[in-house]
């Protein structure tokens, strides 16, 4: 088994080439059998890494899926400049929509109409169904059976979030610039235009195939909260 100083060098590097998170186990997993170190060997390794960014442009974050190697948050408006254009910004719909599925989930298309009291662009529930920031979990048991929606594991990553615990309270995201910032850390590929209806404001990216809500029916459904039908499969939030 490795030491220390060499598992430190060996999951730095794994975690700088990957580009993803990674769990402890896939972490365990790159070694064979005779030589593979225990859960706490890994931890410590990835404690010790973690303080060796301690004041360095790129930092060790752990999220819902794992732990991952990525550029410091505050550097990001200089890391942004390496791209020529400026990364675009989402609109108040997409923001509104995929806020209250995070902190009203499950919720369904009717639920967040009701509350923001227009219509819910059938695009931006699509567009965020293929990014996979949220998943249909169930269907409501009322009349026409509503998908009902859940955010999922590669929203917590997105976010820097290792579980739902983590989001910020609703009083420190009354100001959806705030959270318009913090996409722009990450991709911001979605442009909108606030003079536009809300069909336009979609935040579609035109070259990606879109994933139609009933590709993301579930196959397998249980009862449960007063009748409403969850996903058996959907995976629950992890602690690392």
């Amino acid at each position: 088994m490795p030491d220390l100083q060499q598992l430190k060098r060996i999951i730095e590097a794994v975690l700088m080439a990957v580009g993803r998170p990674l769990s402890l186990q896939h972490i365990a997993e790159l070694f064979d059998a005779e030589e593979r170190p225990t859960t706490g060997d890994i931890q410590d390794a990835l404690n010790a890494i973690g303080q060796d960014c301690e004041g360095r442009g790129y930092e060790l974050k752990v999220v819902a899926s794992g732990y991952r190697l990525q550029v410091s948050e505050d550097l990001a408006p200089w890391v942004g400049r390496l791209w020529e254009e400026k990364p675009q910004r989402y609109s108040r719909a997409m923001l509104e929509t995929l806020a209250l599925i995070a902190y009203r989930q499950p919720i369904t298309r009717g639920d967040i109409e009701d509350i923001r009291g227009v219509a819910v662009s059938s695009q931006i529930i699509k567009t965020m169904l293929e990014r996979e920031w949220v998943r249909v979990v169930g269907h409501k048991d009322v009349p026409g059976r509503p998908a009902m929606y859940a955010t999922t594991r590669k929203f917590l990553d997105y976010f820097n979030l290792r579980n739902l615990d983590e989001l910020p309270s609703l009083a420190e995201i009354t100001d959806l610039d705030t959270l318009n910032g913090e996409l722009e850390l990450h991709t911001g590929e979605f442009a909108a235009d606030d003079s536009k209806s809300e069909a336009d404001q979609a935040d579609v990216d035109p070259d990606a195939a879109v994933a139609t809500e009933a590709e993301a029916d579930t196959d397998t459904e249980i009862e449960s909260n007063g009748g409403d039908v969850y996903d058996q499969d959907y995976p629950p939030e992890t602690n690392f």
